[in-house]
């Protein structure tokens, strides 16, 4: 919890590193939300599949998007009310709830189960063990996020501890990660696609493991709104959390090349063959969830990876920051 609170006090003009406006003008008849996502990646394809097949747009939403570069980054434009829904790590919420906002931050929908990132080392390695990684360093991501926590979770099951056995560098910027390391910086980094597939690419390394495939399920990307919104405007998180169901079943439905096609405007640097394969990565390792639905037993076990990482001073009740009912309407609605 304290860890967080230090970005709050970082200042609001430091909210978004990007943005991207979805929807050139506002369209007659159409609710404009605003959200703020912690990253663009292809780990949240079935949100850009949402958005590109016009899901938003059919439930009554003008989908206003801009990208913050990190949990705390969104957070701040919560908090701030710069943003409606917010798109990150749940770990967020409960540093908040704990610091006792009296307007806490609720997750309503869940996105993906697992952590989308993957292990890139400089040299190829197609026998990579965890063990590995002993004595070496890795660019691990911001303190008190779920990329460092999970991947220090993954460590320790390992038997292989931060700061004794190998170094975790805490200090680079997530949107700086790959570039610290293809500019010489860490023998590996975590990173999420397509930047892992770009890196290949580019011959500045190779990919050696998943980091999520060995976490196991962890509500890793959640939907979240201030406590009022959800109590003053329940039809819009509706609406949203329809859409937001609409795009997981049709990823689950659909080939990696034809998510690649449907996705790609939401990455113009990136050609389809890359998305493709990005794509296919984050369906071997069973990154999406099936639905919107955030259980209990995941929430706890969030909590469990906090209190490993040392980054939880109190445990947060499930009922007071998740809730299901938007997303049990949804898949009522939309069997």
């Amino acid at each position: 919890m304290k860890k967080f609170s230090k970005f709050l006090s970082l200042g609001l003009a430091a909210i978004m590193g990007a943005s991207v406006l979805v929807g050139c003008a506002p369209e007659e008849g159409l609710t404009k939300v605003r959200l703020n996502e912690v990253t663009r990646s292809v780990f949240f394809a079935p949100l850009y599949a949402s958005i590109n097949l016009g899901y938003f747009a059919e439930e009554g939403l003008e989908l206003e998007l801009t990208t913050g570069q990190g949990a705390d980054k969104v957070m701040t434009a919560l908090l701030s009310g710069q943003a409606d829904i917010g798109f990150m790590g749940p770990e967020a919420t409960i540093y908040v709830y704990n610091q006792g906002q009296e307007d806490y931050v609720v997750n309503f929908a869940q996105l993906t189960k697992r952590d989308g990132s993957f292990l890139v080392a400089r040299e190829p390695n197609p026998d990579f063990s965890w063990e590995d990684v002993r004595g070496t360093s890795i660019i691990g991501g911001r303190r008190g996020g779920m990329p460092l926590m999970t991947l220090e979770y993954v460590l320790k099951k390992h038997g292989i501890m931060p700061g004794e056995d190998v170094e975790v560098l805490t200090h680079i910027q997530f949107p700086l990660m790959a570039g610290a390391f293809t500019g010489g910086e860490g023998d590996y980094v975590t990173l999420f696609e397509p930047v892992a597939t770009k890196v290949e690419l580019e011959g500045g390394g190779f990919v050696v493991a998943s980091v999520g495939k060995d976490s196991g399920e962890i509500p890793y990307t959640v939907f979240s709104a201030r406590k009022s919104l959800l109590a003053n405007n329940p039809e819009l998180i509706q609406k949203f959390t329809n859409a937001i169901y609409r795009g997981q079943v049709w990823v689950t439905e659909n080939k990696p090349e034809e998510i690649a096609r449907v996705i790609s405007p939401s990455f113009p640097d990136a050609d389809e063959v890359m998305l493709a394969n990005a794509v296919r990565r984050y369906k071997e390792i069973d990154a999406w969830a099936a639905t919107p639905i955030f259980t209990e037993e995941a929430f706890e076990r969030l909590q469990n990876i906090m209190e490993t990482a040392g980054e939880l001073d109190k445990r947060a009740p499930y009922g007071n920051l998740v809730t299901n009912k938007f997303a049990l309407r949804a898949t009522e609605l939309l069997p």
